[in-house]
């Protein structure tokens, strides 16, 4: 499918969707979100593809909110012109949990709603030219998607609320050192690295990949490990009765490695 917003490839069983609206640093655009929604759902049911990589072309990964957007909508409250409605759609935080694993790689500039379209994903890999933020509240606003709960269990509360409150921008070794991102690595081999992370993942049962992300949301504020384990022991279970199961199994007696996606 050719898209306006977004490139995209596969390497091996890893899709990779490259945010392409340069120009405006790829800012977040509708155009350029349906475009990313539509093809993650596509690959969410190709049984060829086993993780999802974001980044962005250029300089940039996300800058944010487009702000002529915003500045058309204040335009129209001044003038009571009827602002335009926003489509219901399932929201991006509940879109990723259901997801096959999405490793953002975070090329440059992530900034604003640019970072927090890349918290509820999997996995964040830092180019060391990297630059994140919390920038909403130098805009007038305050952190959306969820990022008020989600950014605290990722880095702590004090650290959370000093990036929310301050709107610093950070440099992609403060935000590995902070636990922002997994790791920072060379910009030059910021790609490598994200495909070598995606294949690892992607290599594994598909099922068990979209289990361990359910039982992570589910348990990440549960209290009760009486509840916790029961709904371990369900999923394990159900593993334990699928093919890629009894094929683990076989491939650990036969000393060699496991197909987990035979055609």
């Amino acid at each position: 499918m050719a898209y306006e917003k977004i490139l995209v490839e596969t390497e091996g069983r890893v899709g990779i969707i490259t945010f392409n609206n340069q120009e405006r640093l790829n800012a977040l655009h509708a155009t350029m979100m349906a475009e990313m929604r539509s093809q993650i759902e596509a690959w969410n049911s190709d049984p060829a593809i086993g993780a999802i990589i974001i980044t962005g072309a250029g300089r940039a990964f996300c800058s944010g909110a487009d702000m002529g957007g915003w500045q058309r909508g204040i335009e129209q409250r001044e003038t009571g012109e009827p602002a335009q409605r926003r489509t219901q759609e399932e929201s991006w935080v509940l879109f990723c949990r259901r997801s096959k694993p999405i490793i953002c790689a975070i090329n440059g500039p992530s900034i604003g709603a640019g970072l927090t379209i890349t918290l509820p994903c999997d996995v964040r890999i830092a180019s060391d030219q990297a630059r994140l933020s919390m920038r909403f509240v130098r805009v007038g606003v305050i952190p959306e998607l969820a990022s008020t709960h989600i950014l605290p269990h990722i880095v702590g509360f004090s650290k959370a609320l000093e990036l929310m409150l301050s709107g610093a921008i950070i440099s992609g070794e403060e935000a590995a050192r902070i636990g922002l991102v997994n790791r920072v690595v060379p910009h030059e081999k910021l790609m490598e690295e994200a495909i070598a992370t995606a294949q690892e993942i992607a290599f594994n049962p598909t099922e068990s990949l979209l289990a361990i992300k359910k039982l992570a949301w589910q348990n990440l504020d549960e209290s009760d490990l009486a509840t916790i384990q029961q709904r371990e022991g369900q999923e394990f279970a159900a593993a334990m009765a699928r093919p890629t199961f009894r094929e683990a199994v076989s491939a650990f007696m036969g000393k060699r490695q496991p197909d987990f996606h035979k055609s």
